[in-house]
């Protein structure tokens, strides 16, 4: 099994949603209370500190009309890309590629 490769740097999606947020001229006070989400949670998740989750990307949907499988979209080539920057993952994922190619 190869590992997945994107020739880039995959966007978090709170990348994404802050841009969005910023031309639409919303406040991201105004976009937690609309969602009824901490602020502090909403803007960890526009700089990248926080995951979406499904729950997220679906009221990002209701509040923006973002389609939520973008959103995670993103989000799973965003988590794919930095677990493939974690050498202690690596290093275990080949541990486990040696053992299973020895039960072959």
């Amino acid at each position: 099994m190869t590992a997945v490769r994107f020739g880039y740097t995959p966007t978090h999606p709170g990348e994404v949603l802050k841009d969005e947020i910023e031309y639409r001229g919303i406040s991201q006070r105004q976009l937690a209370e609309q969602m009824n989400f901490s602020y502090k949670a909403l803007n960890d998740l526009l700089n990248g500190r926080r995951p979406i989750t499904t729950s997220t990307a679906m009221m990002f949907e209701a509040a923006l009309d973002v389609p939520a499988t973008s959103l995670l979209q993103l989000q799973l080539k965003y988590n794919l890309y930095q677990a493939q920057q974690d050498q202690s993952l690596l290093g275990k994922l080949s541990q486990i590629r040696k053992f299973a190619a020895a039960l072959e």
